[in-house]
C-alpha cells in the first residue's frame, strides 16, 4: 500500500463584492482625498521611497474619522472571523480584531517589494480601484528559504506546488492570509491609480 499525504497547508481567503458598489465609491473618494490632503502621509511616502501615497505611518484611526471605513471594517470583520475558524484556531473566547488599517494609492510604475506583517495574526487587502494592467498580488512559498538543493518545479506544476502564486483582484475583492506569509505587489503597469486598503488583525 502506498499513500501520499498533503500536510501543512498555506491557506488564502478570497471574497468578491463584500460591500455595495456605492460604499466602494465612497471609500475611493475618501482615499483620493487623503492622497491630496494628508501631508504627513505624503511626506512619509516620499521619505521612504513609497510610490504614490499611503496613510500607513500617518493616520491610525480611519474607521473613527470616516464612517465609510467603519462600514468597510464591519464587513471585513465577518470574513476575518470565518477565515480564523477555517484555520481551526483555538481562539479561547477571543476573535479577530482589526487593530490597524491604511490606504494605498499606487500610480503607474509603483510596486511594493516582498514583505510580511509582524505583530499580527491575519493580514489582508481590500481592492477599491483596479485599473486594467494594475497587476496581481503575489504570495511566496514560506518554505522557500529551506528548500536548499530541491530541484525547480516544472512550469506545468499545479498551483499548490509553485514557489510563487499570484492572484489578480478586481474592484471589491478581499484577500486574507496569515500575517507571516511573505507577499509582494509587482509593478503597476496601468495608467490609473491602483487603490487598496490594507489591514492587520490581532486576537482580542
Amino acid at each position: 500500500m502506498t499513500e501520499i499525504k498533503d500536510l501543512f497547508p498555506t491557506r488564502i481567503y478570497r471574497a468578491d463584492g463584500i460591500i455595495p458598489p456605492k460604499l466602494n465609491g465612497e471609500v475611493e473618494a475618501v482615499s483620493m482625498s487623503l492622497a491630496v490632503d494628508d501631508r504627513a502621509g505624503l511626506k512619509w511616502s516620499e521619505a521612504h521611497g513609497y510610490p504614490g501615497y499611503t496613510s500607513y505611518a500617518s493616520l491610525n484611526d480611519l474607521p473613527w474619522r470616516f464612517p465609510e471605513f467603519k462600514s468597510l471594517v464591519k464587513a471585513i470583520d465577518k470574513h476575518a472571523l470565518a477565515f480564523a475558524r477555517e484555520l481551526h484556531w483555538d481562539m479561547r473566547g477571543t476573535k479577530p480584531v482589526c487593530d490597524s488599517l491604511w490606504v494605498n494609492v499606487m500610480p503607474e510604475g509603483g510596486s511594493h517589494t516582498s514583505h510580511i506583517h509582524p505583530n499580527s495574526v491575519l493580514s489582508g487587502t481590500y481592492y477599491v480601484a483596479v485599473p486594467e494592467g494594475a497587476g496581481p498580488i503575489v504570495y511566496e512559498d514560506p518554505r522557500l528559504a529551506m528548500l536548499m538543493a530541491a530541484p525547480p518545479r516544472k512550469k506545468t506544476a499545479p498551483e499548490a506546488f509553485k514557489s510563487h502564486v499570484s492572484f489578480t483582484p478586481q474592484v471589491g475583492t478581499l484577500m486574507l492570509w496569515e500575517s507571516w506569509l511573505r507577499h509582494e505587489v509587482p509593478l503597476n503597469r496601468a495608467e490609473g491609480n491602483r487603490i487598496s486598503v490594507s489591514f492587520n488583525y490581532c486576537l482580542g
